[in-house]
């Protein structure tokens, strides 16, 4: 079966079916055309009236990212504020924000956006933005990413996508915390940030 072109997904975004409207965002997500953005938006803002459609939400939110929409920043902060028992939803746009965010005014700011909510699940999508568009956060907001970091059992998954993210932050409190992540108990934190250190070379 051939991969569906933009406009059919677009036009799929509309379909009755929630399985079929959450490809549509998919194959959006995967072609990365702005163009897709107002559309995704206008799907998106009905679909959050939808009851136990958290994965359909979840699929248009990456794809808006993935897309470089920015006219959605608002829309995505004032849905990042709204209590949800979807976590998978506000990891998708802790995501989003940071993307189109670093896109119109560097990585920072998003990212400390994410942190004043206190909300781990955007802070998550916050650190795996980071880690996937390569961007190093300014050295204070590192800081205060690690400031968090320090306070969590070492058990916490928020350390991974830091410890992947960390491998282009430079100082000897990066590679400390790295340090730490290798020597701890989770697995999957301890191999990312193995990685990661043997990319922090000595001038990192």
């Amino acid at each position: 079966m051939m991969a569906l072109t933009l406009a059919e997904a677009v036009a799929q975004l509309r379909d009755k079916a929630s399985p079929k409207r959450r490809s549509a965002a998919r194959r959006l997500g995967a072609l990365a055309d702005v163009s897709a953005g107002p559309s995704l938006l206008d799907a998106l803002r009905g679909e959050t009236s939808v009851r136990r459609s958290w994965e359909t939400q979840y699929e248009m939110v990456m794809a808006l990212g993935a897309c470089g929409y920015l006219p959605a920043v608002e829309f995505l902060r004032e849905r990042a504020q709204q209590p949800t028992e979807d976590d998978a939803v506000h990891i998708a746009l802790g995501d989003a924000i940071t993307r189109l965010g670093s896109l119109a005014e560097g990585v920072s700011t998003p990212v400390e956006w994410c942190l004043d909510q206190g909300d781990p699940s955007l802070i998550e999508g916050a650190l795996r933005a980071v880690a996937a568009v390569g961007r190093v956060p300014a050295a204070s907001t590192v800081d205060r990413i690690l400031d968090l970091l320090d306070t969590l059992d070492p058990y916490d998954g928020l350390r991974y996508w830091a410890a992947v993210a960390a491998v282009k932050w430079p100082g000897e409190r990066v590679r400390a915390f790295l340090e730490s992540c290798a020597a701890g108990p989770r697995a999957d934190v301890a191999e990312a940030a193995g990685v990661s250190l043997a990319g922090h070379g000595p001038g990192s």
